[in-house]
């Protein structure tokens, strides 16, 4: 089973040298950018780079990257360069693209997920041709829900990665629905039939992070202000991508769910990296 390391995904561009120097200073093994359009946030390959530059030992990564958003020559070169600046220290997270309008605000074709993830398939063969003469490819994640996602990841990749949320159809933009408990259990058992013997680490992009007495009260909080993602309040207190409890509770979450899932990378957003950071203390080497 493997020792847990713990990663942030930051998405602030003010504050960004701060941000990433107090995330090391925590014990994070791992700083992440997601790959979205919006003001302020940061095009992934040069924070990324930045990151690295003012740290020292974490491992810097795209969480994930959307492939279709690219042609993959320049995608490629933008992975090449990103990994030398980093002396080695990317993690290349792949997607294949789950937000329409943002397809729509850059221009490009919105194509039916098969057609997403045989681009996703087709471009992994191309990157990884582009990049054997430069360093090879870095360390890969690939994160998704779909059968075809996962199958992928199964076959490539060194993490596969799991938020547990989905995109409701039909609903605007940013409405989820909440993977439970059984539903995310499934997903995991899918991968690993595939997988087979190959030793792929498990990353859990986890949604909501709250220290606190009273774990029911938080997950009733979070329920209300988000009620069509989930059944009950029962249903929010098992989602393993969801932590309430005070700091001993979390970290018993955590082994639980490592033991159910094999979650053993876990990823927080920036606004509760230093809320988890006494669970990261108290999980190091463990």
């Amino acid at each position: 089973m493997n020792e847990f390391t713990f990663g942030v995904s930051l998405r602030s561009v003010p504050g960004w040298t701060a941000n990433c120097r107090r995330a090391e200073e925590l014990g994070y093994d791992h700083i992440s950018v997601p790959d979205h359009l919006g003001t302020g946030l940061p095009a992934p390959f040069p924070a990324l780079t930045a990151a690295a530059a003012v740290t020292e030992r974490v491992r810097v990564g795209t969480l994930v990257s959307n492939v279709p958003f690219y042609n993959l020559a320049l995608f490629a070169r933008d992975v090449a360069t990103t990994n030398q600046l980093t002396d080695g220290r990317l993690e290349l997270g792949l997607g294949s693209g789950h937000m329409k309008h943002e397809f729509d605000e850059a221009g490009l074709p919105w194509r039916k997920a098969a057609d997403r993830i045989s681009y996703l398939t087709e471009g992994l063969a191309e990157l990884r041709t582009r990049l054997a003469d430069e360093g090879g490819m870095p360390r890969l994640l690939i994160a998704g829900n779909s059968d075809g996602v996962l199958r992928l990841a199964a076959e490539q990749a060194d993490i596969v990665g799991f938020a547990g949320l989905r995109q409701e159809r039909g609903r605007p933009p940013g409405t989820f629905a909440l993977d439970n408990a059984d539903v995310l259990a499934e997903r995991v058992g899918y991968f690993r039939a595939l997988a087979g013997n190959r030793a792929v680490e498990h990353n859990l992009l986890v949604q909501r992070v709250v220290i606190t007495d009273d774990r029911r009260a938080a997950a009733a909080e979070w329920h209300a202000a988000t009620e069509r993602s989930a059944a009950s309040i029962e249903e929010v207190l098992e989602a393993p991508q969801l932590l309430f409890g005070t700091v001993d509770e979390v970290v018993a979450q955590l082994v639980a769910r490592r033991e159910r899932y094999g979650f053993s990378y876990i990823t927080v957003f920036e606004p509760t990296m230093e809320t988890f950071a006494p669970v990261v203390a108290e999980l190091r080497g463990r």
